[in-house]
């Protein structure tokens, strides 16, 4: 098990199951499970209570713009969603409980992908559609044989 290092800067580590402390070649260093929660501001700005203060601030005002500009887009033409996560992101560089956020919804939307990917779901979803669909059809079908095919700028007062 792995204590520590006498060297300045270096955190203990417990090691995995595998019995290595480091990721391997294939594995992407600052990967969420492995990255602890906290700050990510660099260490002379964390040094300096006022500064990191100022900066958390800075991190929170710019986080709350993108989030209220995906608000907004929310109704209007754009990328909402992924705007709001991209400033729930930009707070995450600071604030834990938008770290915690993040891993939850990354987490769901694995989930819901992986149910998603699911044969029996798709068939489902294949299958309603197709209804939908069908339903639809025959609506148009209804409506175009009782009244006909006119368009509504042609249509005169009644």
């Amino acid at each position: 098990m792995n204590t520590g290092s006498d060297e300045p800067g270096e955190v203990a580590v417990a090691a995995d199951k595998a019995g290595t402390d480091r990721p391997e070649a294939g594995q992407e260093a600052g990967h969420d499970a492995e990255r602890g929660l906290g700050s990510r501001a660099p260490e002379f700005i964390k040094s300096r209570r006022l500064l990191h203060l100022s900066w958390q601030v800075g991190v929170f005002v710019v986080g709350l713009a993108v989030v209220g500009a995906g608000i907004v887009m929310l109704p209007l033409p754009g990328p909402g969603w992924v705007v709001i996560f991209g400033g729930m992101a930009i707070w995450a560089t600071e604030f834990v409980w938008a770290q915690l956020v993040l891993r939850w919804t990354k987490r769901k939307v694995t989930e819901a992908a992986h149910r998603a990917l699911d044969p029996k779901v798709r068939r489902r979803n294949i299958t309603l559609t197709v209804i939908g669909l069908v339903i639809i059809g025959v609506l148009a079908g209804i409506y175009l044989w009782k009244f006909g095919l006119v368009m509504p700028w042609k249509i005169k007062d009644q």
